[in-house]
């Protein structure tokens, strides 16, 4: 998880997986996240936004935004705005990938190269199967349009139903078969024609961490506002922005989702929970 100090605007990583968080919330009020920077013939930088300014609707300020290139990277195939640096990253080789998630969910997603495996555990899915290896972004986004609309799959799927299905039984086999079956209706759908070697279709498949072990255990959705008051527990796993974590013996699913953009203090802060009930089936 990435964190900005206030003070002295240093960006750090905080380990999650393995290990005990603590932390006071200080407040609902969201601040701004920054943006990412790309700079030619390097990686992407993060910069934080230099004013920390509150936001009321978005992540980012005013300022953080016009300066973000990355916002144009959606739309670059049909003729959006791109600069030099953002080009150099739209040009590499991309990949197009079907995910689902623990609710049976599917979406169409692209990853650049340099971001292949990355990305998908970026996106909190359960299992995933690579369908396309496209020369550069724009032509894996056409891609992906076209899956959306030939075989109506979505291209987001919001991190607070990405959570809430973590609480629930999930079914790792059913979800496995299911991938791979959309996985090959989309290869038929976007078969490239003979002589078009800007793209072609691949077959490979990835899996969460611990993917067997999420189809066990008793998780409910975590009971308290992450915003306000003190929370502590043991992170047993990360899937993308949610957390599976232990409280006084009891499995959770947290929604860490809710902490962007906004302040915490670290320590030794402890979580008060108040009873709940696990779903029954």
């Amino acid at each position: 998880m990435r964190v900005v100090d206030v003070l002295s605007r240093e960006v750090d990583h905080v380990e999650l997986r393995g290990g005990r968080v603590g932390f006071e919330a200080l407040g609902p009020q969201r601040w701004c996240t920054g943006r990412i920077a790309f700079r030619k013939g390097a990686p992407s930088e993060y910069v934080p936004c230099p004013e920390q300014l509150p936001v009321e609707t978005g992540s980012q300020c005013e300022g953080c935004e016009s300066k973000d290139s990355f916002r144009f990277v959606h739309t670059i195939h049909r003729g959006g705005f791109v600069s030099r640096e953002l080009e150099a990253h739209v040009m590499q080789p991309h990949w197009l990938y079907i995910a689902t998630f623990a609710n049976g969910v599917h979406k169409v997603g692209t990853a650049a190269d340099t971001r292949k495996w990355g990305r998908l555990a970026e996106q909190g899915a359960m299992c995933a199967r690579y369908v396309a290896w496209a020369a550069d972004g724009k032509i894996v986004r056409v891609l992906e349009d076209r899956v959306t609309e030939q075989l109506q799959v979505r291209q987001s799927v919001r991190s607070s139903v990405k959570a809430a299905a973590l609480a629930l039984p999930v079914d790792t086999a059913r979800l496995d078969a299911a991938t791979a079956a959309l996985a090959d209706r989309v290869r038929d759908s976007i078969a490239p024609p003979i002589g078009d070697d800007t793209y072609r279709t691949v077959d490979e498949s990835w899996r969460v961490a611990g993917f067997r072990e999420l189809a066990t255990g008793n998780r409910v959705s975590y009971p308290a506002d992450l915003t306000i008051g003190s929370h502590g527990f043991m992170v047993r796993a990360c899937i993308g922005q949610a957390a599976v974590v232990d409280v006084d013996g009891a499995s959770y699913v947290v929604d860490l989702h809710e902490l962007k953009g906004r302040r915490v203090r670290f320590g030794d802060y402890r979580s008060t929970l108040p009873a709940v009930q696990s779903a029954l089936f």
